[in-house]
This record gives structure tokens, sequence and C-alpha cells, in this order.
């Protein structure tokens, strides 16, 4: 039935977006023709919360030590909020060379 899911992120400036995850936290990839490069992600998992409308989705990327992830990006000049203790883990908010902001946390979940 289901073999995986496939995420998709809107960029102003894709390019800059695309290099991010290849060069900096160097997703796997592959070109599916035309420059648009399709990334690998390891696991992965989904949630259903209780919202006020319908078809509103997020999208977080997870770490094993956020502290680590934080330390690297600022190496490579990528603006990160500080790290905040949200019960269910420690995450952060990195700012895409697009401009867009994507988030990140270290889970204090087990994982299914």
């Amino acid at each position: 039935m289901i073999i995986g899911a496939h995420t998709l992120i809107y960029s102003k400036d894709a390019e800059a977006d695309r290099a991010f995850f290849r060069d900096i936290l160097k997703f796997p990839q592959t070109d599916a023709g035309d420059g648009y490069l399709i990334f690998g992600l390891s696991s992965s998992e989904m949630a259903v919360h209780q919202g006020e409308t319908n078809n509103s989705h997020e999208l977080f990327l997870m770490c094993e030590d956020i502290d680590d992830l934080v330390a690297h990006m600022k190496k490579h000049n990528i603006p990160c909020e500080d790290i905040s203790d949200q019960g269910w883990g420690l995450l952060t908010r990195v700012t895409l060379p697009g401009g867009g902001i994507l988030g990140i946390y270290q889970p204090r979940h087990d994982h299914p």
C-alpha cells in the first residue's frame, strides 16, 4: 500500500534552498529532471492534531542533538531561533536561504 511520503517545500529561491539541503544538511538526492532535486529523508513519522480548519499541514525535521545542529548551522551562517523546550522536545527554527522557516527538533517521544 503506502511506500513513503513525498513532502514539498515551496521557496522564492528554490536553488538556494536545494543547495542548503544538498551541501549543508548533506541529504542524498536524485535529479528528477530539469534540476528538480528529490531528497532522501531518513525515518519519518506523522501525527494528526485537532485543528480549527482542514488542509493545514506542518513539516518539522528531527535531529539527535539540537545543540550540535545549531552549532553546525551557525558555522554556515544559517540563522536559528533560540532553542525552546516544548515538553515533547527541544525546538529551533532555521531560516532557509530562500527566506522560509523550517522547524527542527530533538524529540523526547518514542519513535513508532
